[in-house]
């Protein structure tokens, strides 16, 4: 179970409020890092985005202090990072709200596994939503060790059975 993560972009607060549109979910400052917001779904798994100004990073404390907020100038366009989140937000809604953006919005299916919809934050940043009917899909695949063996080289296979 992840409970939040936190992904840095270029307007936060736009962001946050975007995607508190989508997870039905208040946005509201996050105070540790200057400019940044949490949008929280208030939903059974505790779960929130944290949205930190381009270029924010996390670093350790000294001795033993807890981490520090300190910003990078030199920033990436894309990132390696994305998400996977369940929504209660029908396909529709989103397209529509991704078009409202001018944010990228593709319908995928992946691999014939499950369905996902890559919600291009700023067309920068991939988070895939699943709307109910997807999040079942996903479940299904996901919580099945035995669906392993699409991952698995043949002569792993051979070895675990």
């Amino acid at each position: 179970m992840i409970h939040h993560i936190s992904i840095a972009v270029n307007n936060p607060h736009h962001v946050a409020q975007v995607l508190a549109e989508i997870l039905k979910a208040e946005a509201v400052s996050f105070f540790p890092n200057p400019g940044s917001y949490m949008v929280i779904p208030f939903d059974e798994h505790g779960t929130v985005i944290e949205l930190y100004p381009l270029g924010s990073q996390i670093q350790p404390g000294e001795s033993d202090e807890q981490c520090v907020f300190v910003n990078n100038a030199i920033t990436s366009r894309f990132t390696d990072i994305h998400a996977a989140i369940s929504v209660s937000t029908s396909q529709e809604e989103i397209e529509q709200i991704g078009v409202r953006e001018g944010w990228r919005v593709v319908p995928c299916n992946r691999d014939s596994f499950f369905d996902v919809i890559e919600f291009w934050v700023e067309n920068r940043l991939m988070i895939e939503l699943l709307t109910p009917d997807m999040t079942s899909q996903y479940l299904r695949f996901a919580t099945q060790r035995e669906n392993l063996k699409y991952f698995l080289p043949e002569s792993t296979l051979a070895t675990t059975q």
